[in-house]
């Protein structure tokens, strides 16, 4: 797996490269930092062309969001270890947390407006939205289940 990429835009846009050791760290903001985060999950790039993509559009959306996230992306070695504690099964992916908690997951590539209105719709937010499950039985009257 590549890391060059990731690597690279780390180095550019002046972000953490995170791993299993230091992301419980980043993670906790200090004094009049932003408690939000915007998590760059990149994958391969040699096997997911979106992650050049999303490579574009992350530090723009930093710099879209400067005063009101902190940004880092996630080393690739370290995204395996990573991905089920932050719900990511796609990538790329970008994640937006509160602290430590997961508010969602933004897979793949999206327009840009739609990065906007995510994006702004989960910093509205400090703990995740109910999740709703996936099958709903319900029941009419006079039914039963066996």
């Amino acid at each position: 797996m590549s890391g060059s990429l990731q690597l690279a835009l780390s180095e550019k846009a002046g972000v953490t490269l995170l791993d299993e050791t230091t992301i419980d760290a980043f993670l906790a903001p200090s004094p009049g930092a932003p408690a939000h985060t915007l998590l760059f999950f990149g994958g391969d790039p040699q096997q997911r062309s979106e992650t050049h993509d999303v490579a574009i559009i992350f530090p723009q959306l930093i710099e879209t969001f400067a005063d009101r996230l902190r940004a880092a992306i996630v080393a690739p070695a370290a995204e395996k270890a990573l991905e089920a504690r932050f719900s990511v099964c796609v990538y790329p992916s970008l994640v937006v947390t509160y602290g430590r908690e997961t508010l969602g997951v933004l897979p793949k590539v999206y327009d840009w407006a739609e990065y906007l209105s995510r994006i702004e719709a989960l910093l509205q937010l400090q703990t995740p939205p109910a999740k709703e499950p996936r099958v709903r039985i319900t029941f009419t009257e006079g039914e039963t289940s066996s």
